[in-house]
């Protein structure tokens, strides 16, 4: 129950409030006197403060002052007459929440009480949201004690309060994403917006719409004006995902847009200040795609300023009962399931496999294993084939036969390299287009080819 106090030097106009908000459900304290008020604001906690702004001796601004001093967080609504309107401009001055003229109707007060308490709860509903983004964001996240990992985790709080460009390289599924909204979440930044963009899945003239807006009438669909992320982002962050696979055309765009801070809308003249901080992440090796002309030199070197690698799950094997341990309680809790037992068995073969997919595809099998499994206690056979699966070198001289047909078996293999990748992912275009080194389109073809729709659709999510 919230508790309201309320000053006035005239005890009628107490009691009658006193009744008036009791009946709201509210727990209600009255004074008589400054005096009185600054006892009880000393001594206990109140959601709001009523108080008249003449009163005997010290007056309600004196309270305001005391209130702001004291107990910054409370609320307060001044009761004024017609005779007091300088001293009600000088109370929001102050930090008044509001204000109510005398003679004041009740259900005018009752509707403003109301609403400062609401807009007191959203304030504070505000702040718990913000720290709780900021703890799902934080260190804490990037699960691991390894010595790869710790070494990331101190580089990030570092860089994390300067506004170079970072360059974050990784395979598929190792947490780029994380380790970037990590950076942002311990910047000066952290107020301000964190957009991602993946650029590998947009095509070029909807990727420069998408980075740098356009006006209306600029193409066709260009039916209103549209800012772009770079806009968007203001003075926070923005992560260009997969900046490996933008076109030759969009990376002169963006290039320029690094170089100038500025950025102009698709079809627009003006010109927009880039305020926000640049992070690029990508899989594949920049340094071997601009040899293949693929990837501009000077986009690269303006892009990495600092940057760092996220290890593969592969190289940091001590961490993985660490991680099997956090993806277990997190799934049983989503499904409302009572936490299951690992045998040691579960955890040796983890440890043994090779995790092409990293820790997105670690977390798609334990996500699975407490889906499909009833049973309390997970063992070896709860696990799905893939992770007692090693690859072997065709046997050349066996496949080599009257029969043999080398357009068949290489659709058999690719069917299976698919497949595989498809599971892995859990159906994740993007991430199985990069397990594979090929692009959406060819993934695509491949898919209907082989009437993959639908493999590996019920292992998971990103990591």
């Amino acid at each position: 129950m919230e508790k309201i106090l309320v000053i006035d030097d005239e005890k009628s106009i107490l009691d009658l409030l006193s009744v008036v908000f009791n009946k709201e459900g509210y727990a209600v304290k009255t004074a008589l006197s400054a005096v009185k008020a600054f006892e009880l604001i000393e001594k206990e906690d109140f959601a709001l403060i009523i108080t008249d702004i003449k009163l005997p001796e010290k007056s309600g601004m004196d309270i305001l002052k005391f209130v702001k001093e004291k107990k910054p967080g409370i609320p307060v609504v001044m009761i004024t007459a017609f005779g007091t309107i300088k001293q009600t401009v000088e109370a929001f001055k102050m930090g008044a929440s509001d204000y109510v003229v005398k003679p004041f109707d009740v259900e005018e007060l009752k509707i403003i009480v109301a609403k400062v308490l609401e807009k007191e709860r959203l304030k504070e509903e505000n702040i718990r949201l913000k720290s709780e983004l900021k703890e799902k964001h934080s260190l804490k996240n990037m699960i691991g004690e390894s010595r790869a990992l710790s070494e990331i985790a101190s580089l990030i709080e570092k860089i994390s309060m300067v506004d170079s460009t970072v360059l974050i390289t990784g395979e598929s599924g190792t947490g780029k994403e994380v380790a970037a909204r990590a950076i942002h979440y311990y910047s000066p930044r952290r107020e301000q917006p964190f957009i991602s963009i993946n650029c590998g899945a947009l095509p070029e003239n909807l990727l420069e719409s998408e980075l740098f807006g356009h006006v209306k009438g600029s193409f066709t669909g260009a039916v209103a004006d549209k800012k772009g992320m770079f806009e968007v982002a203001e003075k926070g962050t923005i992560l260009l995902d997969e900046i490996g696979e933008i076109t030759p055309m969009t990376q002169v765009k963006l290039l320029r847009a690094l170089e100038d801070r500025k950025v102009r809308r698709v079809g627009g003249t003006v010109e927009i200040l880039l305020e926000g901080r640049i992070i690029a992440s990508t899989n594949q090796n920049l340094e071997s795609r601009i040899k293949e002309g693929l990837f501009r030199e000077d986009l690269f070197y303006r892009l990495n300023v600092l940057s760092f690698e996220m290890p593969p799950l592969r190289h940091r094997k001590e961490d993985i009962q660490l991680l099997v341990t956090h993806f277990l309680k997190k799934c049983c809790d989503k499904m409302g399931k009572k936490l299951k037992r690992l045998t040691p068995g579960v955890i040796n073969v983890m440890e043994s496999y090779h995790w092409p997919g990293n820790v997105r595809e670690l977390e798609n099998v334990i996500e699975r294993v407490v889906a499909i499994e009833d049973r309390e206690t997970i063992t070896q056979e709860c696990l799905p084939d893939s992770l007692f699966s090693t690859r072997k070198q065709p046997d050349t001289q066996n496949l080599l036969k009257p029969g043999f047909n080398l357009n068949e078996t290489l659709d058999e293999i690719s069917r299976s390299f698919v497949q595989e990748a498809l599971l892995v992912s859990g159906s994740n275009m993007k991430d199985t287009a990069e397990y594979l080194g090929i692009n959406y389109r060819s993934l695509r073809y491949l898919i209907d080819k082989f009437d993959l729709r639908n493999k590996g659709r019920e292992i998971g999510k990103n990591y």
